[in-house]
């Protein structure tokens, strides 16, 4: 159980990172590939988003590819079986943010399902 526990959570940080990863956010598509269809979204602005409307921020270029959203103390945990919650700090250029994401295995791979930031002082 604790090597399917740790290979889920490296599941979810692989696309936590995937979609963090400048080149990745500046596709619809791969972003959707990672989003699941009931996603959604309270932003460090207090802003709640759903699927369609954080595609059309990411694919705006919100991280630059020569300043990329710095990533550290990122760490999961399993909730049930197909459900990981992680949490990290982000800072993207100075725009530092606590994060937290619940991801669930779909039939085609692991999608984020909820994630919510909250800005840092």
């Amino acid at each position: 159980m604790a090597d399917e526990n740790e290979r889920a959570v490296q599941a979810a940080i692989a696309g936590e990172l995937r979609l963090l990863d400048p080149e990745v956010r500046a596709s619809a598509a791969l972003v959707s590939e990672l989003l699941d269809p009931e996603f959604t979204e309270i932003g460090a602005s207090g802003r709640w988003w759903d699927a369609k409307s954080i595609l059309t921020v990411t694919s705006a270029g919100t991280v630059s590819p020569d300043a990329p959203v710095k990533v550290s103390k990122m760490s999961g945990t399993v909730l049930a079986p197909g459900i990981v919650h992680l949490t990290y700090f982000a800072d993207n250029q100075g725009r530092r943010a606590w994060r937290s994401s619940l991801w669930r295995q779909t039939e085609t791979g692991w999608r984020m399902y909820f994630h919510q930031g909250t800005l840092a002082g």
